[in-house]
């Protein structure tokens, strides 16, 4: 200890470093020395332990065997929380608890139709079912929208529509579809609210509720949509931006009847 202490008096670490060799055992002591330690190089290295979902971990330690000293103490990592999507766990077992019978954990559309229950846009079909499979009628797609869009009051009452009234729970919804230019009917005076909506109208509203953005491209490999069809430029930019894809890889399905579980998805890649 005598000679180390001279080392303190004397000498910096790197004057030190530089007079005595890696294998000098005093190399060592020095060391631990300007530490406050002067023990053997006895040392345990104290592991880190990984945090979990639930578990916080901790970072890896040293203790001196001799002593029992702690030369670098452990320190605590928080743990990591559930990586959840479509209601499993990315890093563990856990699963969400379904809020509908017939929508489970690992259903391409759980975190949608969760996130449009919690957010007022849909509803169940009943109070345990939300339907998934079920079609959507056109005032169902233009309820959703409008719903995402917090209720907005129309402008205007003027109603072109002979199929719609003033008591139907979607008049509001078609009116401010209507005077926005998400929808014009399916004439100059229907609205066909109970017609059920295909591939094509529903990207269709969609991209008119986002402001018919120009797709970056006009590159697709689909061979049942040409380029003059009223949805093309909505297909582009909904496929572009991973809103939906085809039905294979050279085919839209442009006339395929969109179900709940496919609308709600399809919104939810557009605005969650």
């Amino acid at each position: 200890l005598e000679s180390i202490a001279v080392y303190n008096e004397a000498l910096t670490a790197d004057e030190f470093a530089a007079t005595h060799s890696a294998a000098d055992e005093n190399v060592l002591l020095w060391m631990d020395f300007e530490k406050g330690h002067v023990c053997g190089a006895n040392v345990a290295i104290l592991e880190a332990v990984e945090p979990t979902c639930t578990e916080p971990g901790l970072t890896e330690g040293k203790k001196c065997l001799e002593c029992g000293e702690i030369l670098v103490a452990q320190e605590e990592v928080p743990a990591l929380g559930h990586d959840f999507v479509n209601g499993e766990c990315n890093r563990c077992d856990a699963v969400k608890d379904a809020p509908f019978e017939d929508v489970l954990p690992g259903a391409f559309y759980f975190d949608p139709v969760e996130w449009a229950v919690e957010n007022g846009i849909a509803a169940g079909a009943t109070v345990t079912t939300f339907d998934p499979n079920g079609a959507s009628a056109r005032t169902h797609v233009v309820s959703f929208l409008w719903r995402a869009a917090d209720c907005p009051e129309p402008e205007s009452t003027n109603n072109p529509f002979v199929d719609v009234t003033e008591n139907d729970y979607f008049y509001k919804a078609v009116l401010w579809a209507y005077e926005n230019g998400i929808t014009y009917g399916v004439d100059d005076t229907h609205f066909a609210p109970a017609q059920e909506c295909n591939r094509a109208q529903v990207v269709t509203f969609l991209w008119r509720f986002m402001g018919k953005p120009v797709p970056a491209s006009t590159d697709h490999p689909f061979v049942d949509v040409a380029e003059d069809q009223f949805y093309f430029e909505a297909m582009l930019w909904a496929v572009e931006n991973g809103i939906t894809v085809g039905l294979t890889n050279t085919t839209f399905g442009p006339n395929a009847i969109c179900n709940r579980a496919q609308v709600v998805t399809f919104l939810y890649r557009t605005i969650a």
